[in-house]
């Protein structure tokens, strides 16, 4: 299981260098723009230029609205300003088909671009707050739209979790589902340690935090700090070994 962290700054994202080792993807993001808000392209560049060459940067593209040409110039934009991987949160697709015609747009014109560009179809938990597409639609039109990855996170930052609104049986399906259709799972929405155990299990390929990292759990009002990247790699580390031995870790 790989673990992105958000930083929302250039200042937040060197103290992700400081924790480099801990961490496998570095995530560009605009907490006051969204779950999935679009930074800009310059803070896009500057934190690629900040981060370690071998981290891969990965950026949103915003809680997007059906409109396939707008998404898909935000996501050129994205990768060219060095973000590989490229993630998009449907948020305005009501149907899967919207959905889809929003990814296939993103992925031509991220991959006409950089071909080795990983495209993420990220959609909600907690989708039936904001009418759009089911959680478990999400790996069906990542995979019809020809995108990489398919992720889920929560729209509404409330304090209510991913396991709130999708559990982890239905997580896990989510996973079944990517990983029949070739596609990385992606997992997110105000994880914390404790949610590492079930999370292992399913088979999750990326894990994605931000509140679990930052001073006193506060995404917005807290800062990013290393040693709490470290302690959350190391429990990650706790569960896979456990995991692939057959013992449950205790939580």
């Amino acid at each position: 299981m790989l673990l992105l962290i958000s930083p929302d700054s250039v200042e937040e994202a060197l103290d992700c260098v400081k924790a480099a080792e801990h961490l496998d993807i570095v995530d560009v993001k605009k907490p006051d723009e969204g779950s999935l808000g679009a930074n800009f392209p310059w803070v896009i560049r500057e934190i690629r230029d900040a981060v370690p060459a071998d981290k891969p940067v990965s950026a949103t593209v915003g809680d997007v609205p059906y409109k396939p040409g707008t998404v898909a110039q935000a996501a050129l934009g994205a990768v060219v300003s060095g973000a590989t991987y490229i993630k998009v949160g449907l948020y305005g697709c009501t149907t899967p088909n919207q959905a889809i015609e929003v990814m296939r747009a993103v992925v031509r014109a991220v991959k006409d671009h950089r071909p080795d560009a990983l495209v993420v179809a990220s959609g909600y938990a907690d989708a039936h707050r904001i009418g759009c597409v089911n959680p478990l639609a999400l790996p069906d039109i990542a995979a019809r739209s020809g995108a990489d990855a398919a992720m889920l996170d929560t729209a509404v930052k409330d304090g209510t979790r991913l396991f709130d609104h999708v559990p982890p049986d239905v997580c896990a399906e989510f996973v079944r589902r990517a990983h029949a259709a070739g596609l990385l799972a992606a997992l997110a929405g105000s994880v914390r340690q404790v949610d590492l155990g079930p999370l292992t299990r399913m088979g999750t390929d990326i894990v994605g935090v931000r509140g679990a990292v930052c001073e006193g759990g506060d995404r917005n009002a807290g800062r990013i700090r290393p040693e709490l990247v470290a302690a959350f790699r190391a429990e990650m580390d706790r569960q896979a070994r456990e995991y692939a031995v057959g013992v449950p870790a205790q939580s």
